[in-house]
């Protein structure tokens, strides 16, 4: 991902150590101490409300907060989330460098919060990684960017070219927000970087092959998922020669640019191309349904060899057009052997109430741990070495899978219920509403307290690996973000979430812990 330079000093401000979210261990030595990367999740939830939607900062420790120093990774909420935490902790701050909170060691050249958000946007913010273009991902980047200065050069985004497609047709397009970019005559204060789908092997050696430069001390590579499907529709102000030039499906005209790659399910004969612009059929034909694009980055610090994984919005492998994800649990399977991955960050936006047909592209705890039992299997054979994946040299083509209805206890079958019934004892309800810690930074909920039965099948799940030692995902840490929240009286939804996924998590002896990211605090990973 080439970034245009700005000229900039690459001064080094120490990082002060700070509060560690997630962490069951709390020792007396510096928190953070260590830590290969920072992480502020500011945005932690999926909606309704609009001011703690998707948006992450993350910053390799070794680079302190230097110019350039921090990448975004979506941005539905970003300069307002900065701004809400530097107002709380620039009180503290002495001799002009904050003390406190998920921004300390940072040194702030000007008085107020909002103006030292505003340096921060500029000059720390190196680049906005993108996973969809969805407004709850990018409705900031909207609205911040008009701040960017002369001078400082135009604010990289980078993402696959179906979402820099859409970001370009449908937002900054002189119709919705005005055109910022520095492409088709606009502004100059957004460079839209597209990334290769996979990573680029023209680029990089060895363990960092195919990643590019997401800002100083960061590299990245992103891995293409879905986020549920769609119906591409006609719409004649948009056809010309009776062909779709819908922004969904590719264009070969010079007014029009695709916006998704589609994945097309037609007269059962699927495939996947971002270059096909597909036909309609009679007009009384069901149009075809498409796969929405998102994305996977990984992140790699280049000073400790350390990854972390940011998932955008993802359904299930189960309910997808085609498996994306197995893709990227076969990447990250020799990574988290080598003890080189550190965390993911993924969506969980739904209890386990949730049936298939309303989930809308994302996930619930049943999901997810399938998903991760994918991975837990992946590793077992990396251990036992059966198979180191390449991504330039998948092992086979993906394909389109039959699947049936029934319960399974295959780790790697994808076979999951449509609809589950959850059971739940008096007393479990209640020890959801609590928090046995007094640490505020996470909830702690022992999966095999509760609940006399589980919950969510008949019985325990067997795993072949359930006496490894170490158990396959031991280690690593599992952030849920893009939580929907419900606004109604009661526990907030992260509780039963996290409950649901501790519970199956200890029942198929995965070895990984959960963990909600508390929006005020910075994670040291």
């Amino acid at each position: 991902m080439p970034v245009k330079r700005r000229g900039k000093k690459d001064t080094q401000v120490k990082s002060r150590p700070q509060s560690r979210v997630g962490t069951e261990e709390h020792h007396e030595q510096p928190l953070g101490e260590g830590a290969a990367f920072e992480v502020i999740v500011l945005g932690p939830k999926g909606g309704p409300r609009e001011d703690r939607v998707t948006g992450l900062l993350v910053r390799s420790t070794s680079t302190g907060w230097s110019p350039d120093s921090v990448v975004a990774v979506d941005a539905g909420t970003l300069l307002a989330g900065i701004v809400r935490l530097l107002k709380r902790d620039i009180q503290g701050a002495k001799n002009g460098v904050i003390q406190s909170g998920p921004f300390a060691g940072l040194e702030l050249p000007f008085k107020t919060a909002e103006a030292n958000g505003a340096y921060v946007f500029r000059d720390i913010i190196d680049a906005v990684l993108i996973t969809h273009p969805h407004l709850d991902h990018i409705s900031g980047l909207a609205i911040n960017t008009p701040i960017v200065e002369a001078g400082n050069g135009p604010k990289s985004v980078a993402a696959l070219p179906s979402v820099i497609a859409a970001i370009k047709n449908h937002m900054f397009n002189d119709v919705i927000w005005p055109n910022l970019s520095d492409e088709d005559g606009g502004a100059g204060l957004l460079t839209y970087n597209r990334l290769v789908e996979g990573g680029n092997p023209r680029l990089g050696t060895g363990d960092l092959r195919g990643y590019v430069r997401a800002c100083r001390g960061i590299s990245t590579k992103c891995l293409s998922v879905s986020h549920g499907r769609c119906k591409q529709r006609y719409h004649a102000e948009t056809a010309m020669h009776h062909r779709i030039n819908s922004t969904v499906f590719t264009s070969h005209t010079d007014h029009y640019m695709p916006s998704r790659a589609v994945s097309i399910d037609q007269n059962d004969q699927s495939f996947y191309s971002p270059l096909h612009s597909p036909r309609l059929g009679a007009a009384n034909k069901e149009p075809p349904m498409a796969t929405v694009e998102s994305s996977a980055f990984f992140l790699h610090d280049n000073n400790s060899g350390k990854e972390i994984i940011i998932f955008g919005d993802l359904e299930p492998d189960s309910v997808a057009l085609e498996p994306h994800n197995r893709r990227v649990w076969q990447t990250a399977a020799p990574k988290v052997v080598s003890g080189t991955l550190r965390a993911i960050f993924i969506e969980c936006s739904y209890t386990d109430s949730a049936q298939d047909a309303y989930l809308y592209g994302h996930l619930c705890p049943r999901h997810l741990i399938a998903e991760l039992r994918v991975l837990a299997k992946l590793v077992m054979e990396v251990r036992e070495g059966r198979g180191e994946y390449d991504i330039y040299n998948p092992p086979m083509p993906f394909s389109k899978r039959k699947r049936n209805s029934a319960p399974t206890s295959d780790p790697t079958n994808y076979a999951i219920p449509h609809a589950i019934k959850r059971t739940r004892s008096a007393a479990g309800r209640a020890e959801w509403g609590s928090s046995r810690t007094s640490d505020p930074n996470y909830y702690d909920i022992d999966p095999l307290e509760g609940d006399e039965e589980m919950p969510f099948s008949a019985a325990p799940t067997s795993v072949q690996w359930a006496k490894a030692d170490p158990l396959p995902l031991a280690g690593l840490s599992v952030y849920i973000i893009h939580i929907k929240e419900t606004l109604n009286d009661g526990p907030p939804p992260e509780i039963e979430i996290l409950h649901q996924l501790q519970q199956q998590a200890a029942s198929s002896r995965l070895g990984c812990q959960f963990f909600i990211p508390n929006p005020e605090q910075g994670i040291f990973i």
